[in-house]
């Protein structure tokens, strides 16, 4: 963590997540806490953004999700004790002595009735369909993340409510699958582009911003949403780039992160990505169609009404008929 936000546009996401539709608070919490906890020391000025930041989500997330970000900050020896106090924790004393657990209770003879499910439960069991502009700030926050973030937000894709794409054709997949790897041997990456953009069903300038991203994790969620192997992945790996893929430190990283990557992140990201064009392509044509209706009045507005009226004109005599 650094004197800047934890993440770029974070405020803009906040305004974001109070519009009905999607709620991102609870996905952004995850990741805030999980950002926070991964270095063992922070300075004055992080643990005052993080303060910031976490109270003003704490109080407007679900109990499933405060619960999560509780079990989180309870064994982090550098919680701050304001975010402590609101989640009922109090602060650790090292020199105290450690309680005694409490005896566990008996089995119950009979079993219990089902509980009804809770609201946070309710929510992650459904589907709410990403706005394409929820959608581009999704890709936005992606796109500006480094490695480590990138697999925090990826992480929690799994567990937020928010619609998948939905599974690409088992057949189709497999005739990809090898397209791929036969573009990735002879290092043809514009051919690479092409398939994965008509498989995966993208504009070209998004393949090709999966295809040369240098971190490498939009090709982790792109051959995981056609669920290529792992072996697979890892030749694609090292043969598409040959630059990076000649670094252990590259193909180690992304083959550890594609194992523990999940096909409902996957897919999530790729109803953002196709989210995020649908959003460009509105901004690009909204001024231009608002320019041209704004002519359209103006003009039909300038129009002068005729200082004639039909059958209003005197009417001219004819010599031969006389009138």
């Amino acid at each position: 963590m650094t004197a800047s936000p934890l993440f770029p546009g974070f405020d803009g996401l906040m305004t974001l997540s109070r519009r009905e539709g999607v709620d991102i608070r609870p996905t952004l919490l995850r990741v805030l806490t999980d950002l926070y906890v991964q270095a063992p020391k922070h300075s004055s000025d992080e643990q005052r953004q993080f303060v910031e930041l976490a109270s003003r989500l704490v109080d407007q997330v679900d109990d499933a999700t405060r619960a999560a970000v509780r079990a989180r900050l309870a064994i982090y020896p550098g919680a701050p004790q304001e975010i402590l106090a609101k989640l009922g924790l109090k602060p650790a004393q090292t020199d105290a002595p450690m309680p005694a657990a409490k005896e566990i209770p008996a089995p119950p003879s009979a079993p219990l009735p089902p509980r009804p499910l809770t609201e946070a439960e309710r929510r992650m069991a459904s589907n709410i369909p990403m706005h394409p502009t929820d959608a581009a700030e999704v890709c936005a926050l992606f796109q500006r993340a480094d490695s480590a973030e990138r697999a925090a937000i990826l992480h929690n894709l799994a567990e937020s409510p928010l619609k998948a794409s939905a599974r690409i054709p088992q057949r189709r997949a497999t005739r990809s699958i090898a397209a791929l790897e036969m573009a990735a041997f002879v290092t043809d990456v514009e051919n690479f582009t092409r398939e994965l953009a008509e498989t995966l069903i993208l504009p070209a300038t998004i393949a090709s911003a999966v295809v040369g991203d240098p971190g490498g994790e939009p090709l982790a969620c792109a051959m995981r949403a056609l669920d290529v192997s792992s072996a697979a992945f890892q030749r694609i790996l090292m043969f598409l780039n040959p630059e990076a893929g000649s670094s252990v430190n590259y193909v180690y990283r992304l083959s550890r992160l594609y194992d523990r990557l999940s096909e409902r992140s996957a897919l999530v990201m790729l109803a953002a990505w196709r989210g995020s064009t649908m959003a460009v392509a509105r901004a690009k044509y909204r001024s231009s169609l608002y320019d041209d209706e704004r002519h359209h009045v103006r003009a039909a507005s300038s129009q002068t009404r005729s200082a004639v009226q039909p059958g209003s004109a005197p009417g001219i005599r004819n010599q031969k008929s006389g009138s």
